[in-house]
């Protein structure tokens, strides 16, 4: 009981904090990178198979019966984005001489964010039990240089989520385990850009802001198999969020102008399919590969309605599907030292037609390391860094681009973005671990 009380207290922690979470490193505003330092060293390569210990359970709640006892794992993650945008059209490079002002943004990602996840598991016969707590969608953008052009379009956005998933697994037999988890979200957004028509100085203009949040659920289900000795597969789904948004809208002109405004917006988050494959070689050397589709064709446009029901405005996004595909493989130095690396490329869903200066996503690719070091037979240590190489990412406000949030100003430009991200984490076992894993042929690792 001792070790329950104390795994509680310290997911607990965990998830209070998880409310700073605010930078995007993933496809649109999401946040994969959060889930597991062991994970990020494959480049979640193996995440449905159980491959990346136990931050598994987030990609698919079936991996939790992959991991004999009592565990729990604390991970803390840093994301560095960066990206600014500068001016590449003559049009917008004359209206900001025109006026006075600055054309490109400045570096829009800021200081970078912390982003804590936790997970826990307890084995009860043929049955698993756990939790996870995470941050799986989170932005945060704000234009260095705030008397820019480009604050008519940005002049600050964030998004902050949190999750908490309670988790269930059944191991049908040696092959075969079934897992499912409810997840507990709460999200809050905000946004705010500059109005036209332009005054003298920017400073004097005003803005409209938009801030709304809402807690609702889904789920997650999936299954881990092991056909044969030494390989895991894994498949997991997990379910669109829809967050009916209550907030204010706050003009910035007119015989409203600073007096919010209760709205009301449906926020619809997209669905995903996951699958894995780990397969242990030999006693040195295992490989995983992995799959991602987010059906971020969802994500379209969100009309903002008034009390009485009427549409007051429109957040227009039109973002594609994206797709992500990982591989990764760890060697076992010696029977504590692991060390792992990872490949990836993630087809984006912002598309050219569509971006925004509030974020700057393309397709990229991922390159990641880490290392794994187990100093008792119950804790563990795990340390990872990789590197995202973001495509160019053009930007295109004009009348004629067809972009759905094009608002009267024509604004062009492009950024070339990167981002680093740093992560670790500990791994504890409450119990005294046993000689054979739980999973014949599985890649639980103690």
């Amino acid at each position: 009981m001792a070790s329950l009380r104390s795994a509680l207290v310290l997911a607990t922690v965990s998830a209070a904090a998880l409310v700073a979470a605010t930078s995007a490193n993933a496809s649109s505003f999401s946040l994969r990178s959060g889930q597991s330092a062991q994970g990020l060293g494959l480049s979640f390569a193996g995440g449905a198979s159980g491959g990346i210990g136990l931050g598994s359970m987030a990609w698919n709640p079936a991996a939790i019966t992959l991991f004999p006892g009592r565990n729990s794992q604390f991970n803390a993650t840093y994301i560095l984005p960066q990206a600014e945008y500068d001016v590449t059209d003559p049009v917008t490079l004359g209206t900001a001489r025109l006026l006075g002002l600055p054309a490109g943004t400045g570096n829009i990602g800021g200081n970078g964010a912390f982003v804590p996840a936790s997970y826990t598991n307890f084995q009860v016969g043929d049955l698993y039990l756990g939790w996870t707590t995470g941050a799986p969608y989170g932005l945060s953008s704000k234009p260095e240089t705030q008397n820019s052009l480009a604050t008519f379009y940005n002049r600050s956005a964030s998004i902050r989520t949190l999750n908490f998933s309670p988790t269930i697994g059944w191991r049908v037999n040696d092959m075969l385990s079934l897992g499912a988890a409810v997840q507990f979200q709460y999200i809050d957004i905000g946004l705010k850009r500059a109005l036209t028509p332009i005054p003298t100085t920017i400073a004097s203009v005003p803005s409209t802001s938009l801030e709304g949040d809402d807690f609702a659920l889904g789920f997650r289900v999936g299954a881990v198999l092991t056909p044969w000795e030494g390989a895991t597969f894994g498949i997991s789904y997990r379910s669109t969020i829809e967050h009916d948004l209550s907030g204010t809208l706050t003009a910035g002109v007119g015989p409203t102008a600073g007096i919010p405004i209760p709205v009301s917006a449906r926020l619809q988050l997209p669905d995903s399919i996951t699958v894995g494959y780990s397969q242990v070689l030999n006693d040195r050397w295992t490989v995983h590969l992995g799959g991602e589709w987010t059906n971020w064709s969802v994500f379209d446009n969100i009309p903002i309605r008034l009390a009485n029901g009427t549409v007051q405005n429109f957040l227009n996004f039109e973002y594609d599907d994206s797709v992500y595909l990982s591989a990764g493989a760890e060697y076992k130095w010696n029977d504590r030292l692991t060390l792992r690396a990872g490949v990836a490329y993630e087809w984006s869903a912002v598309s050219d037609r569509v971006r925004t200066v509030i974020i700057s996503d393309n397709d990229r690719l991922w390159l990641s390391a880490g290392v794994g070091y187990q100093f008792t037979e119950q804790l563990r240590f795990d340390a990872s860094y990789a590197h995202l190489f973001v495509e160019e990412a053009p930007v295109t406000l004009t009348a004629a681009s067809n972009n759905p949030s094009f608002q009267q100003l024509q604004y062009v430009a492009s950024a070339e973005p990167s981002v680093d991200i740093f992560s670790v984490s500990l791994t504890y076992r409450w119990d005294r671990p046993q000689a054979a894993s739980a999973v014949p042929g599985g890649v639980y690792k103690p």
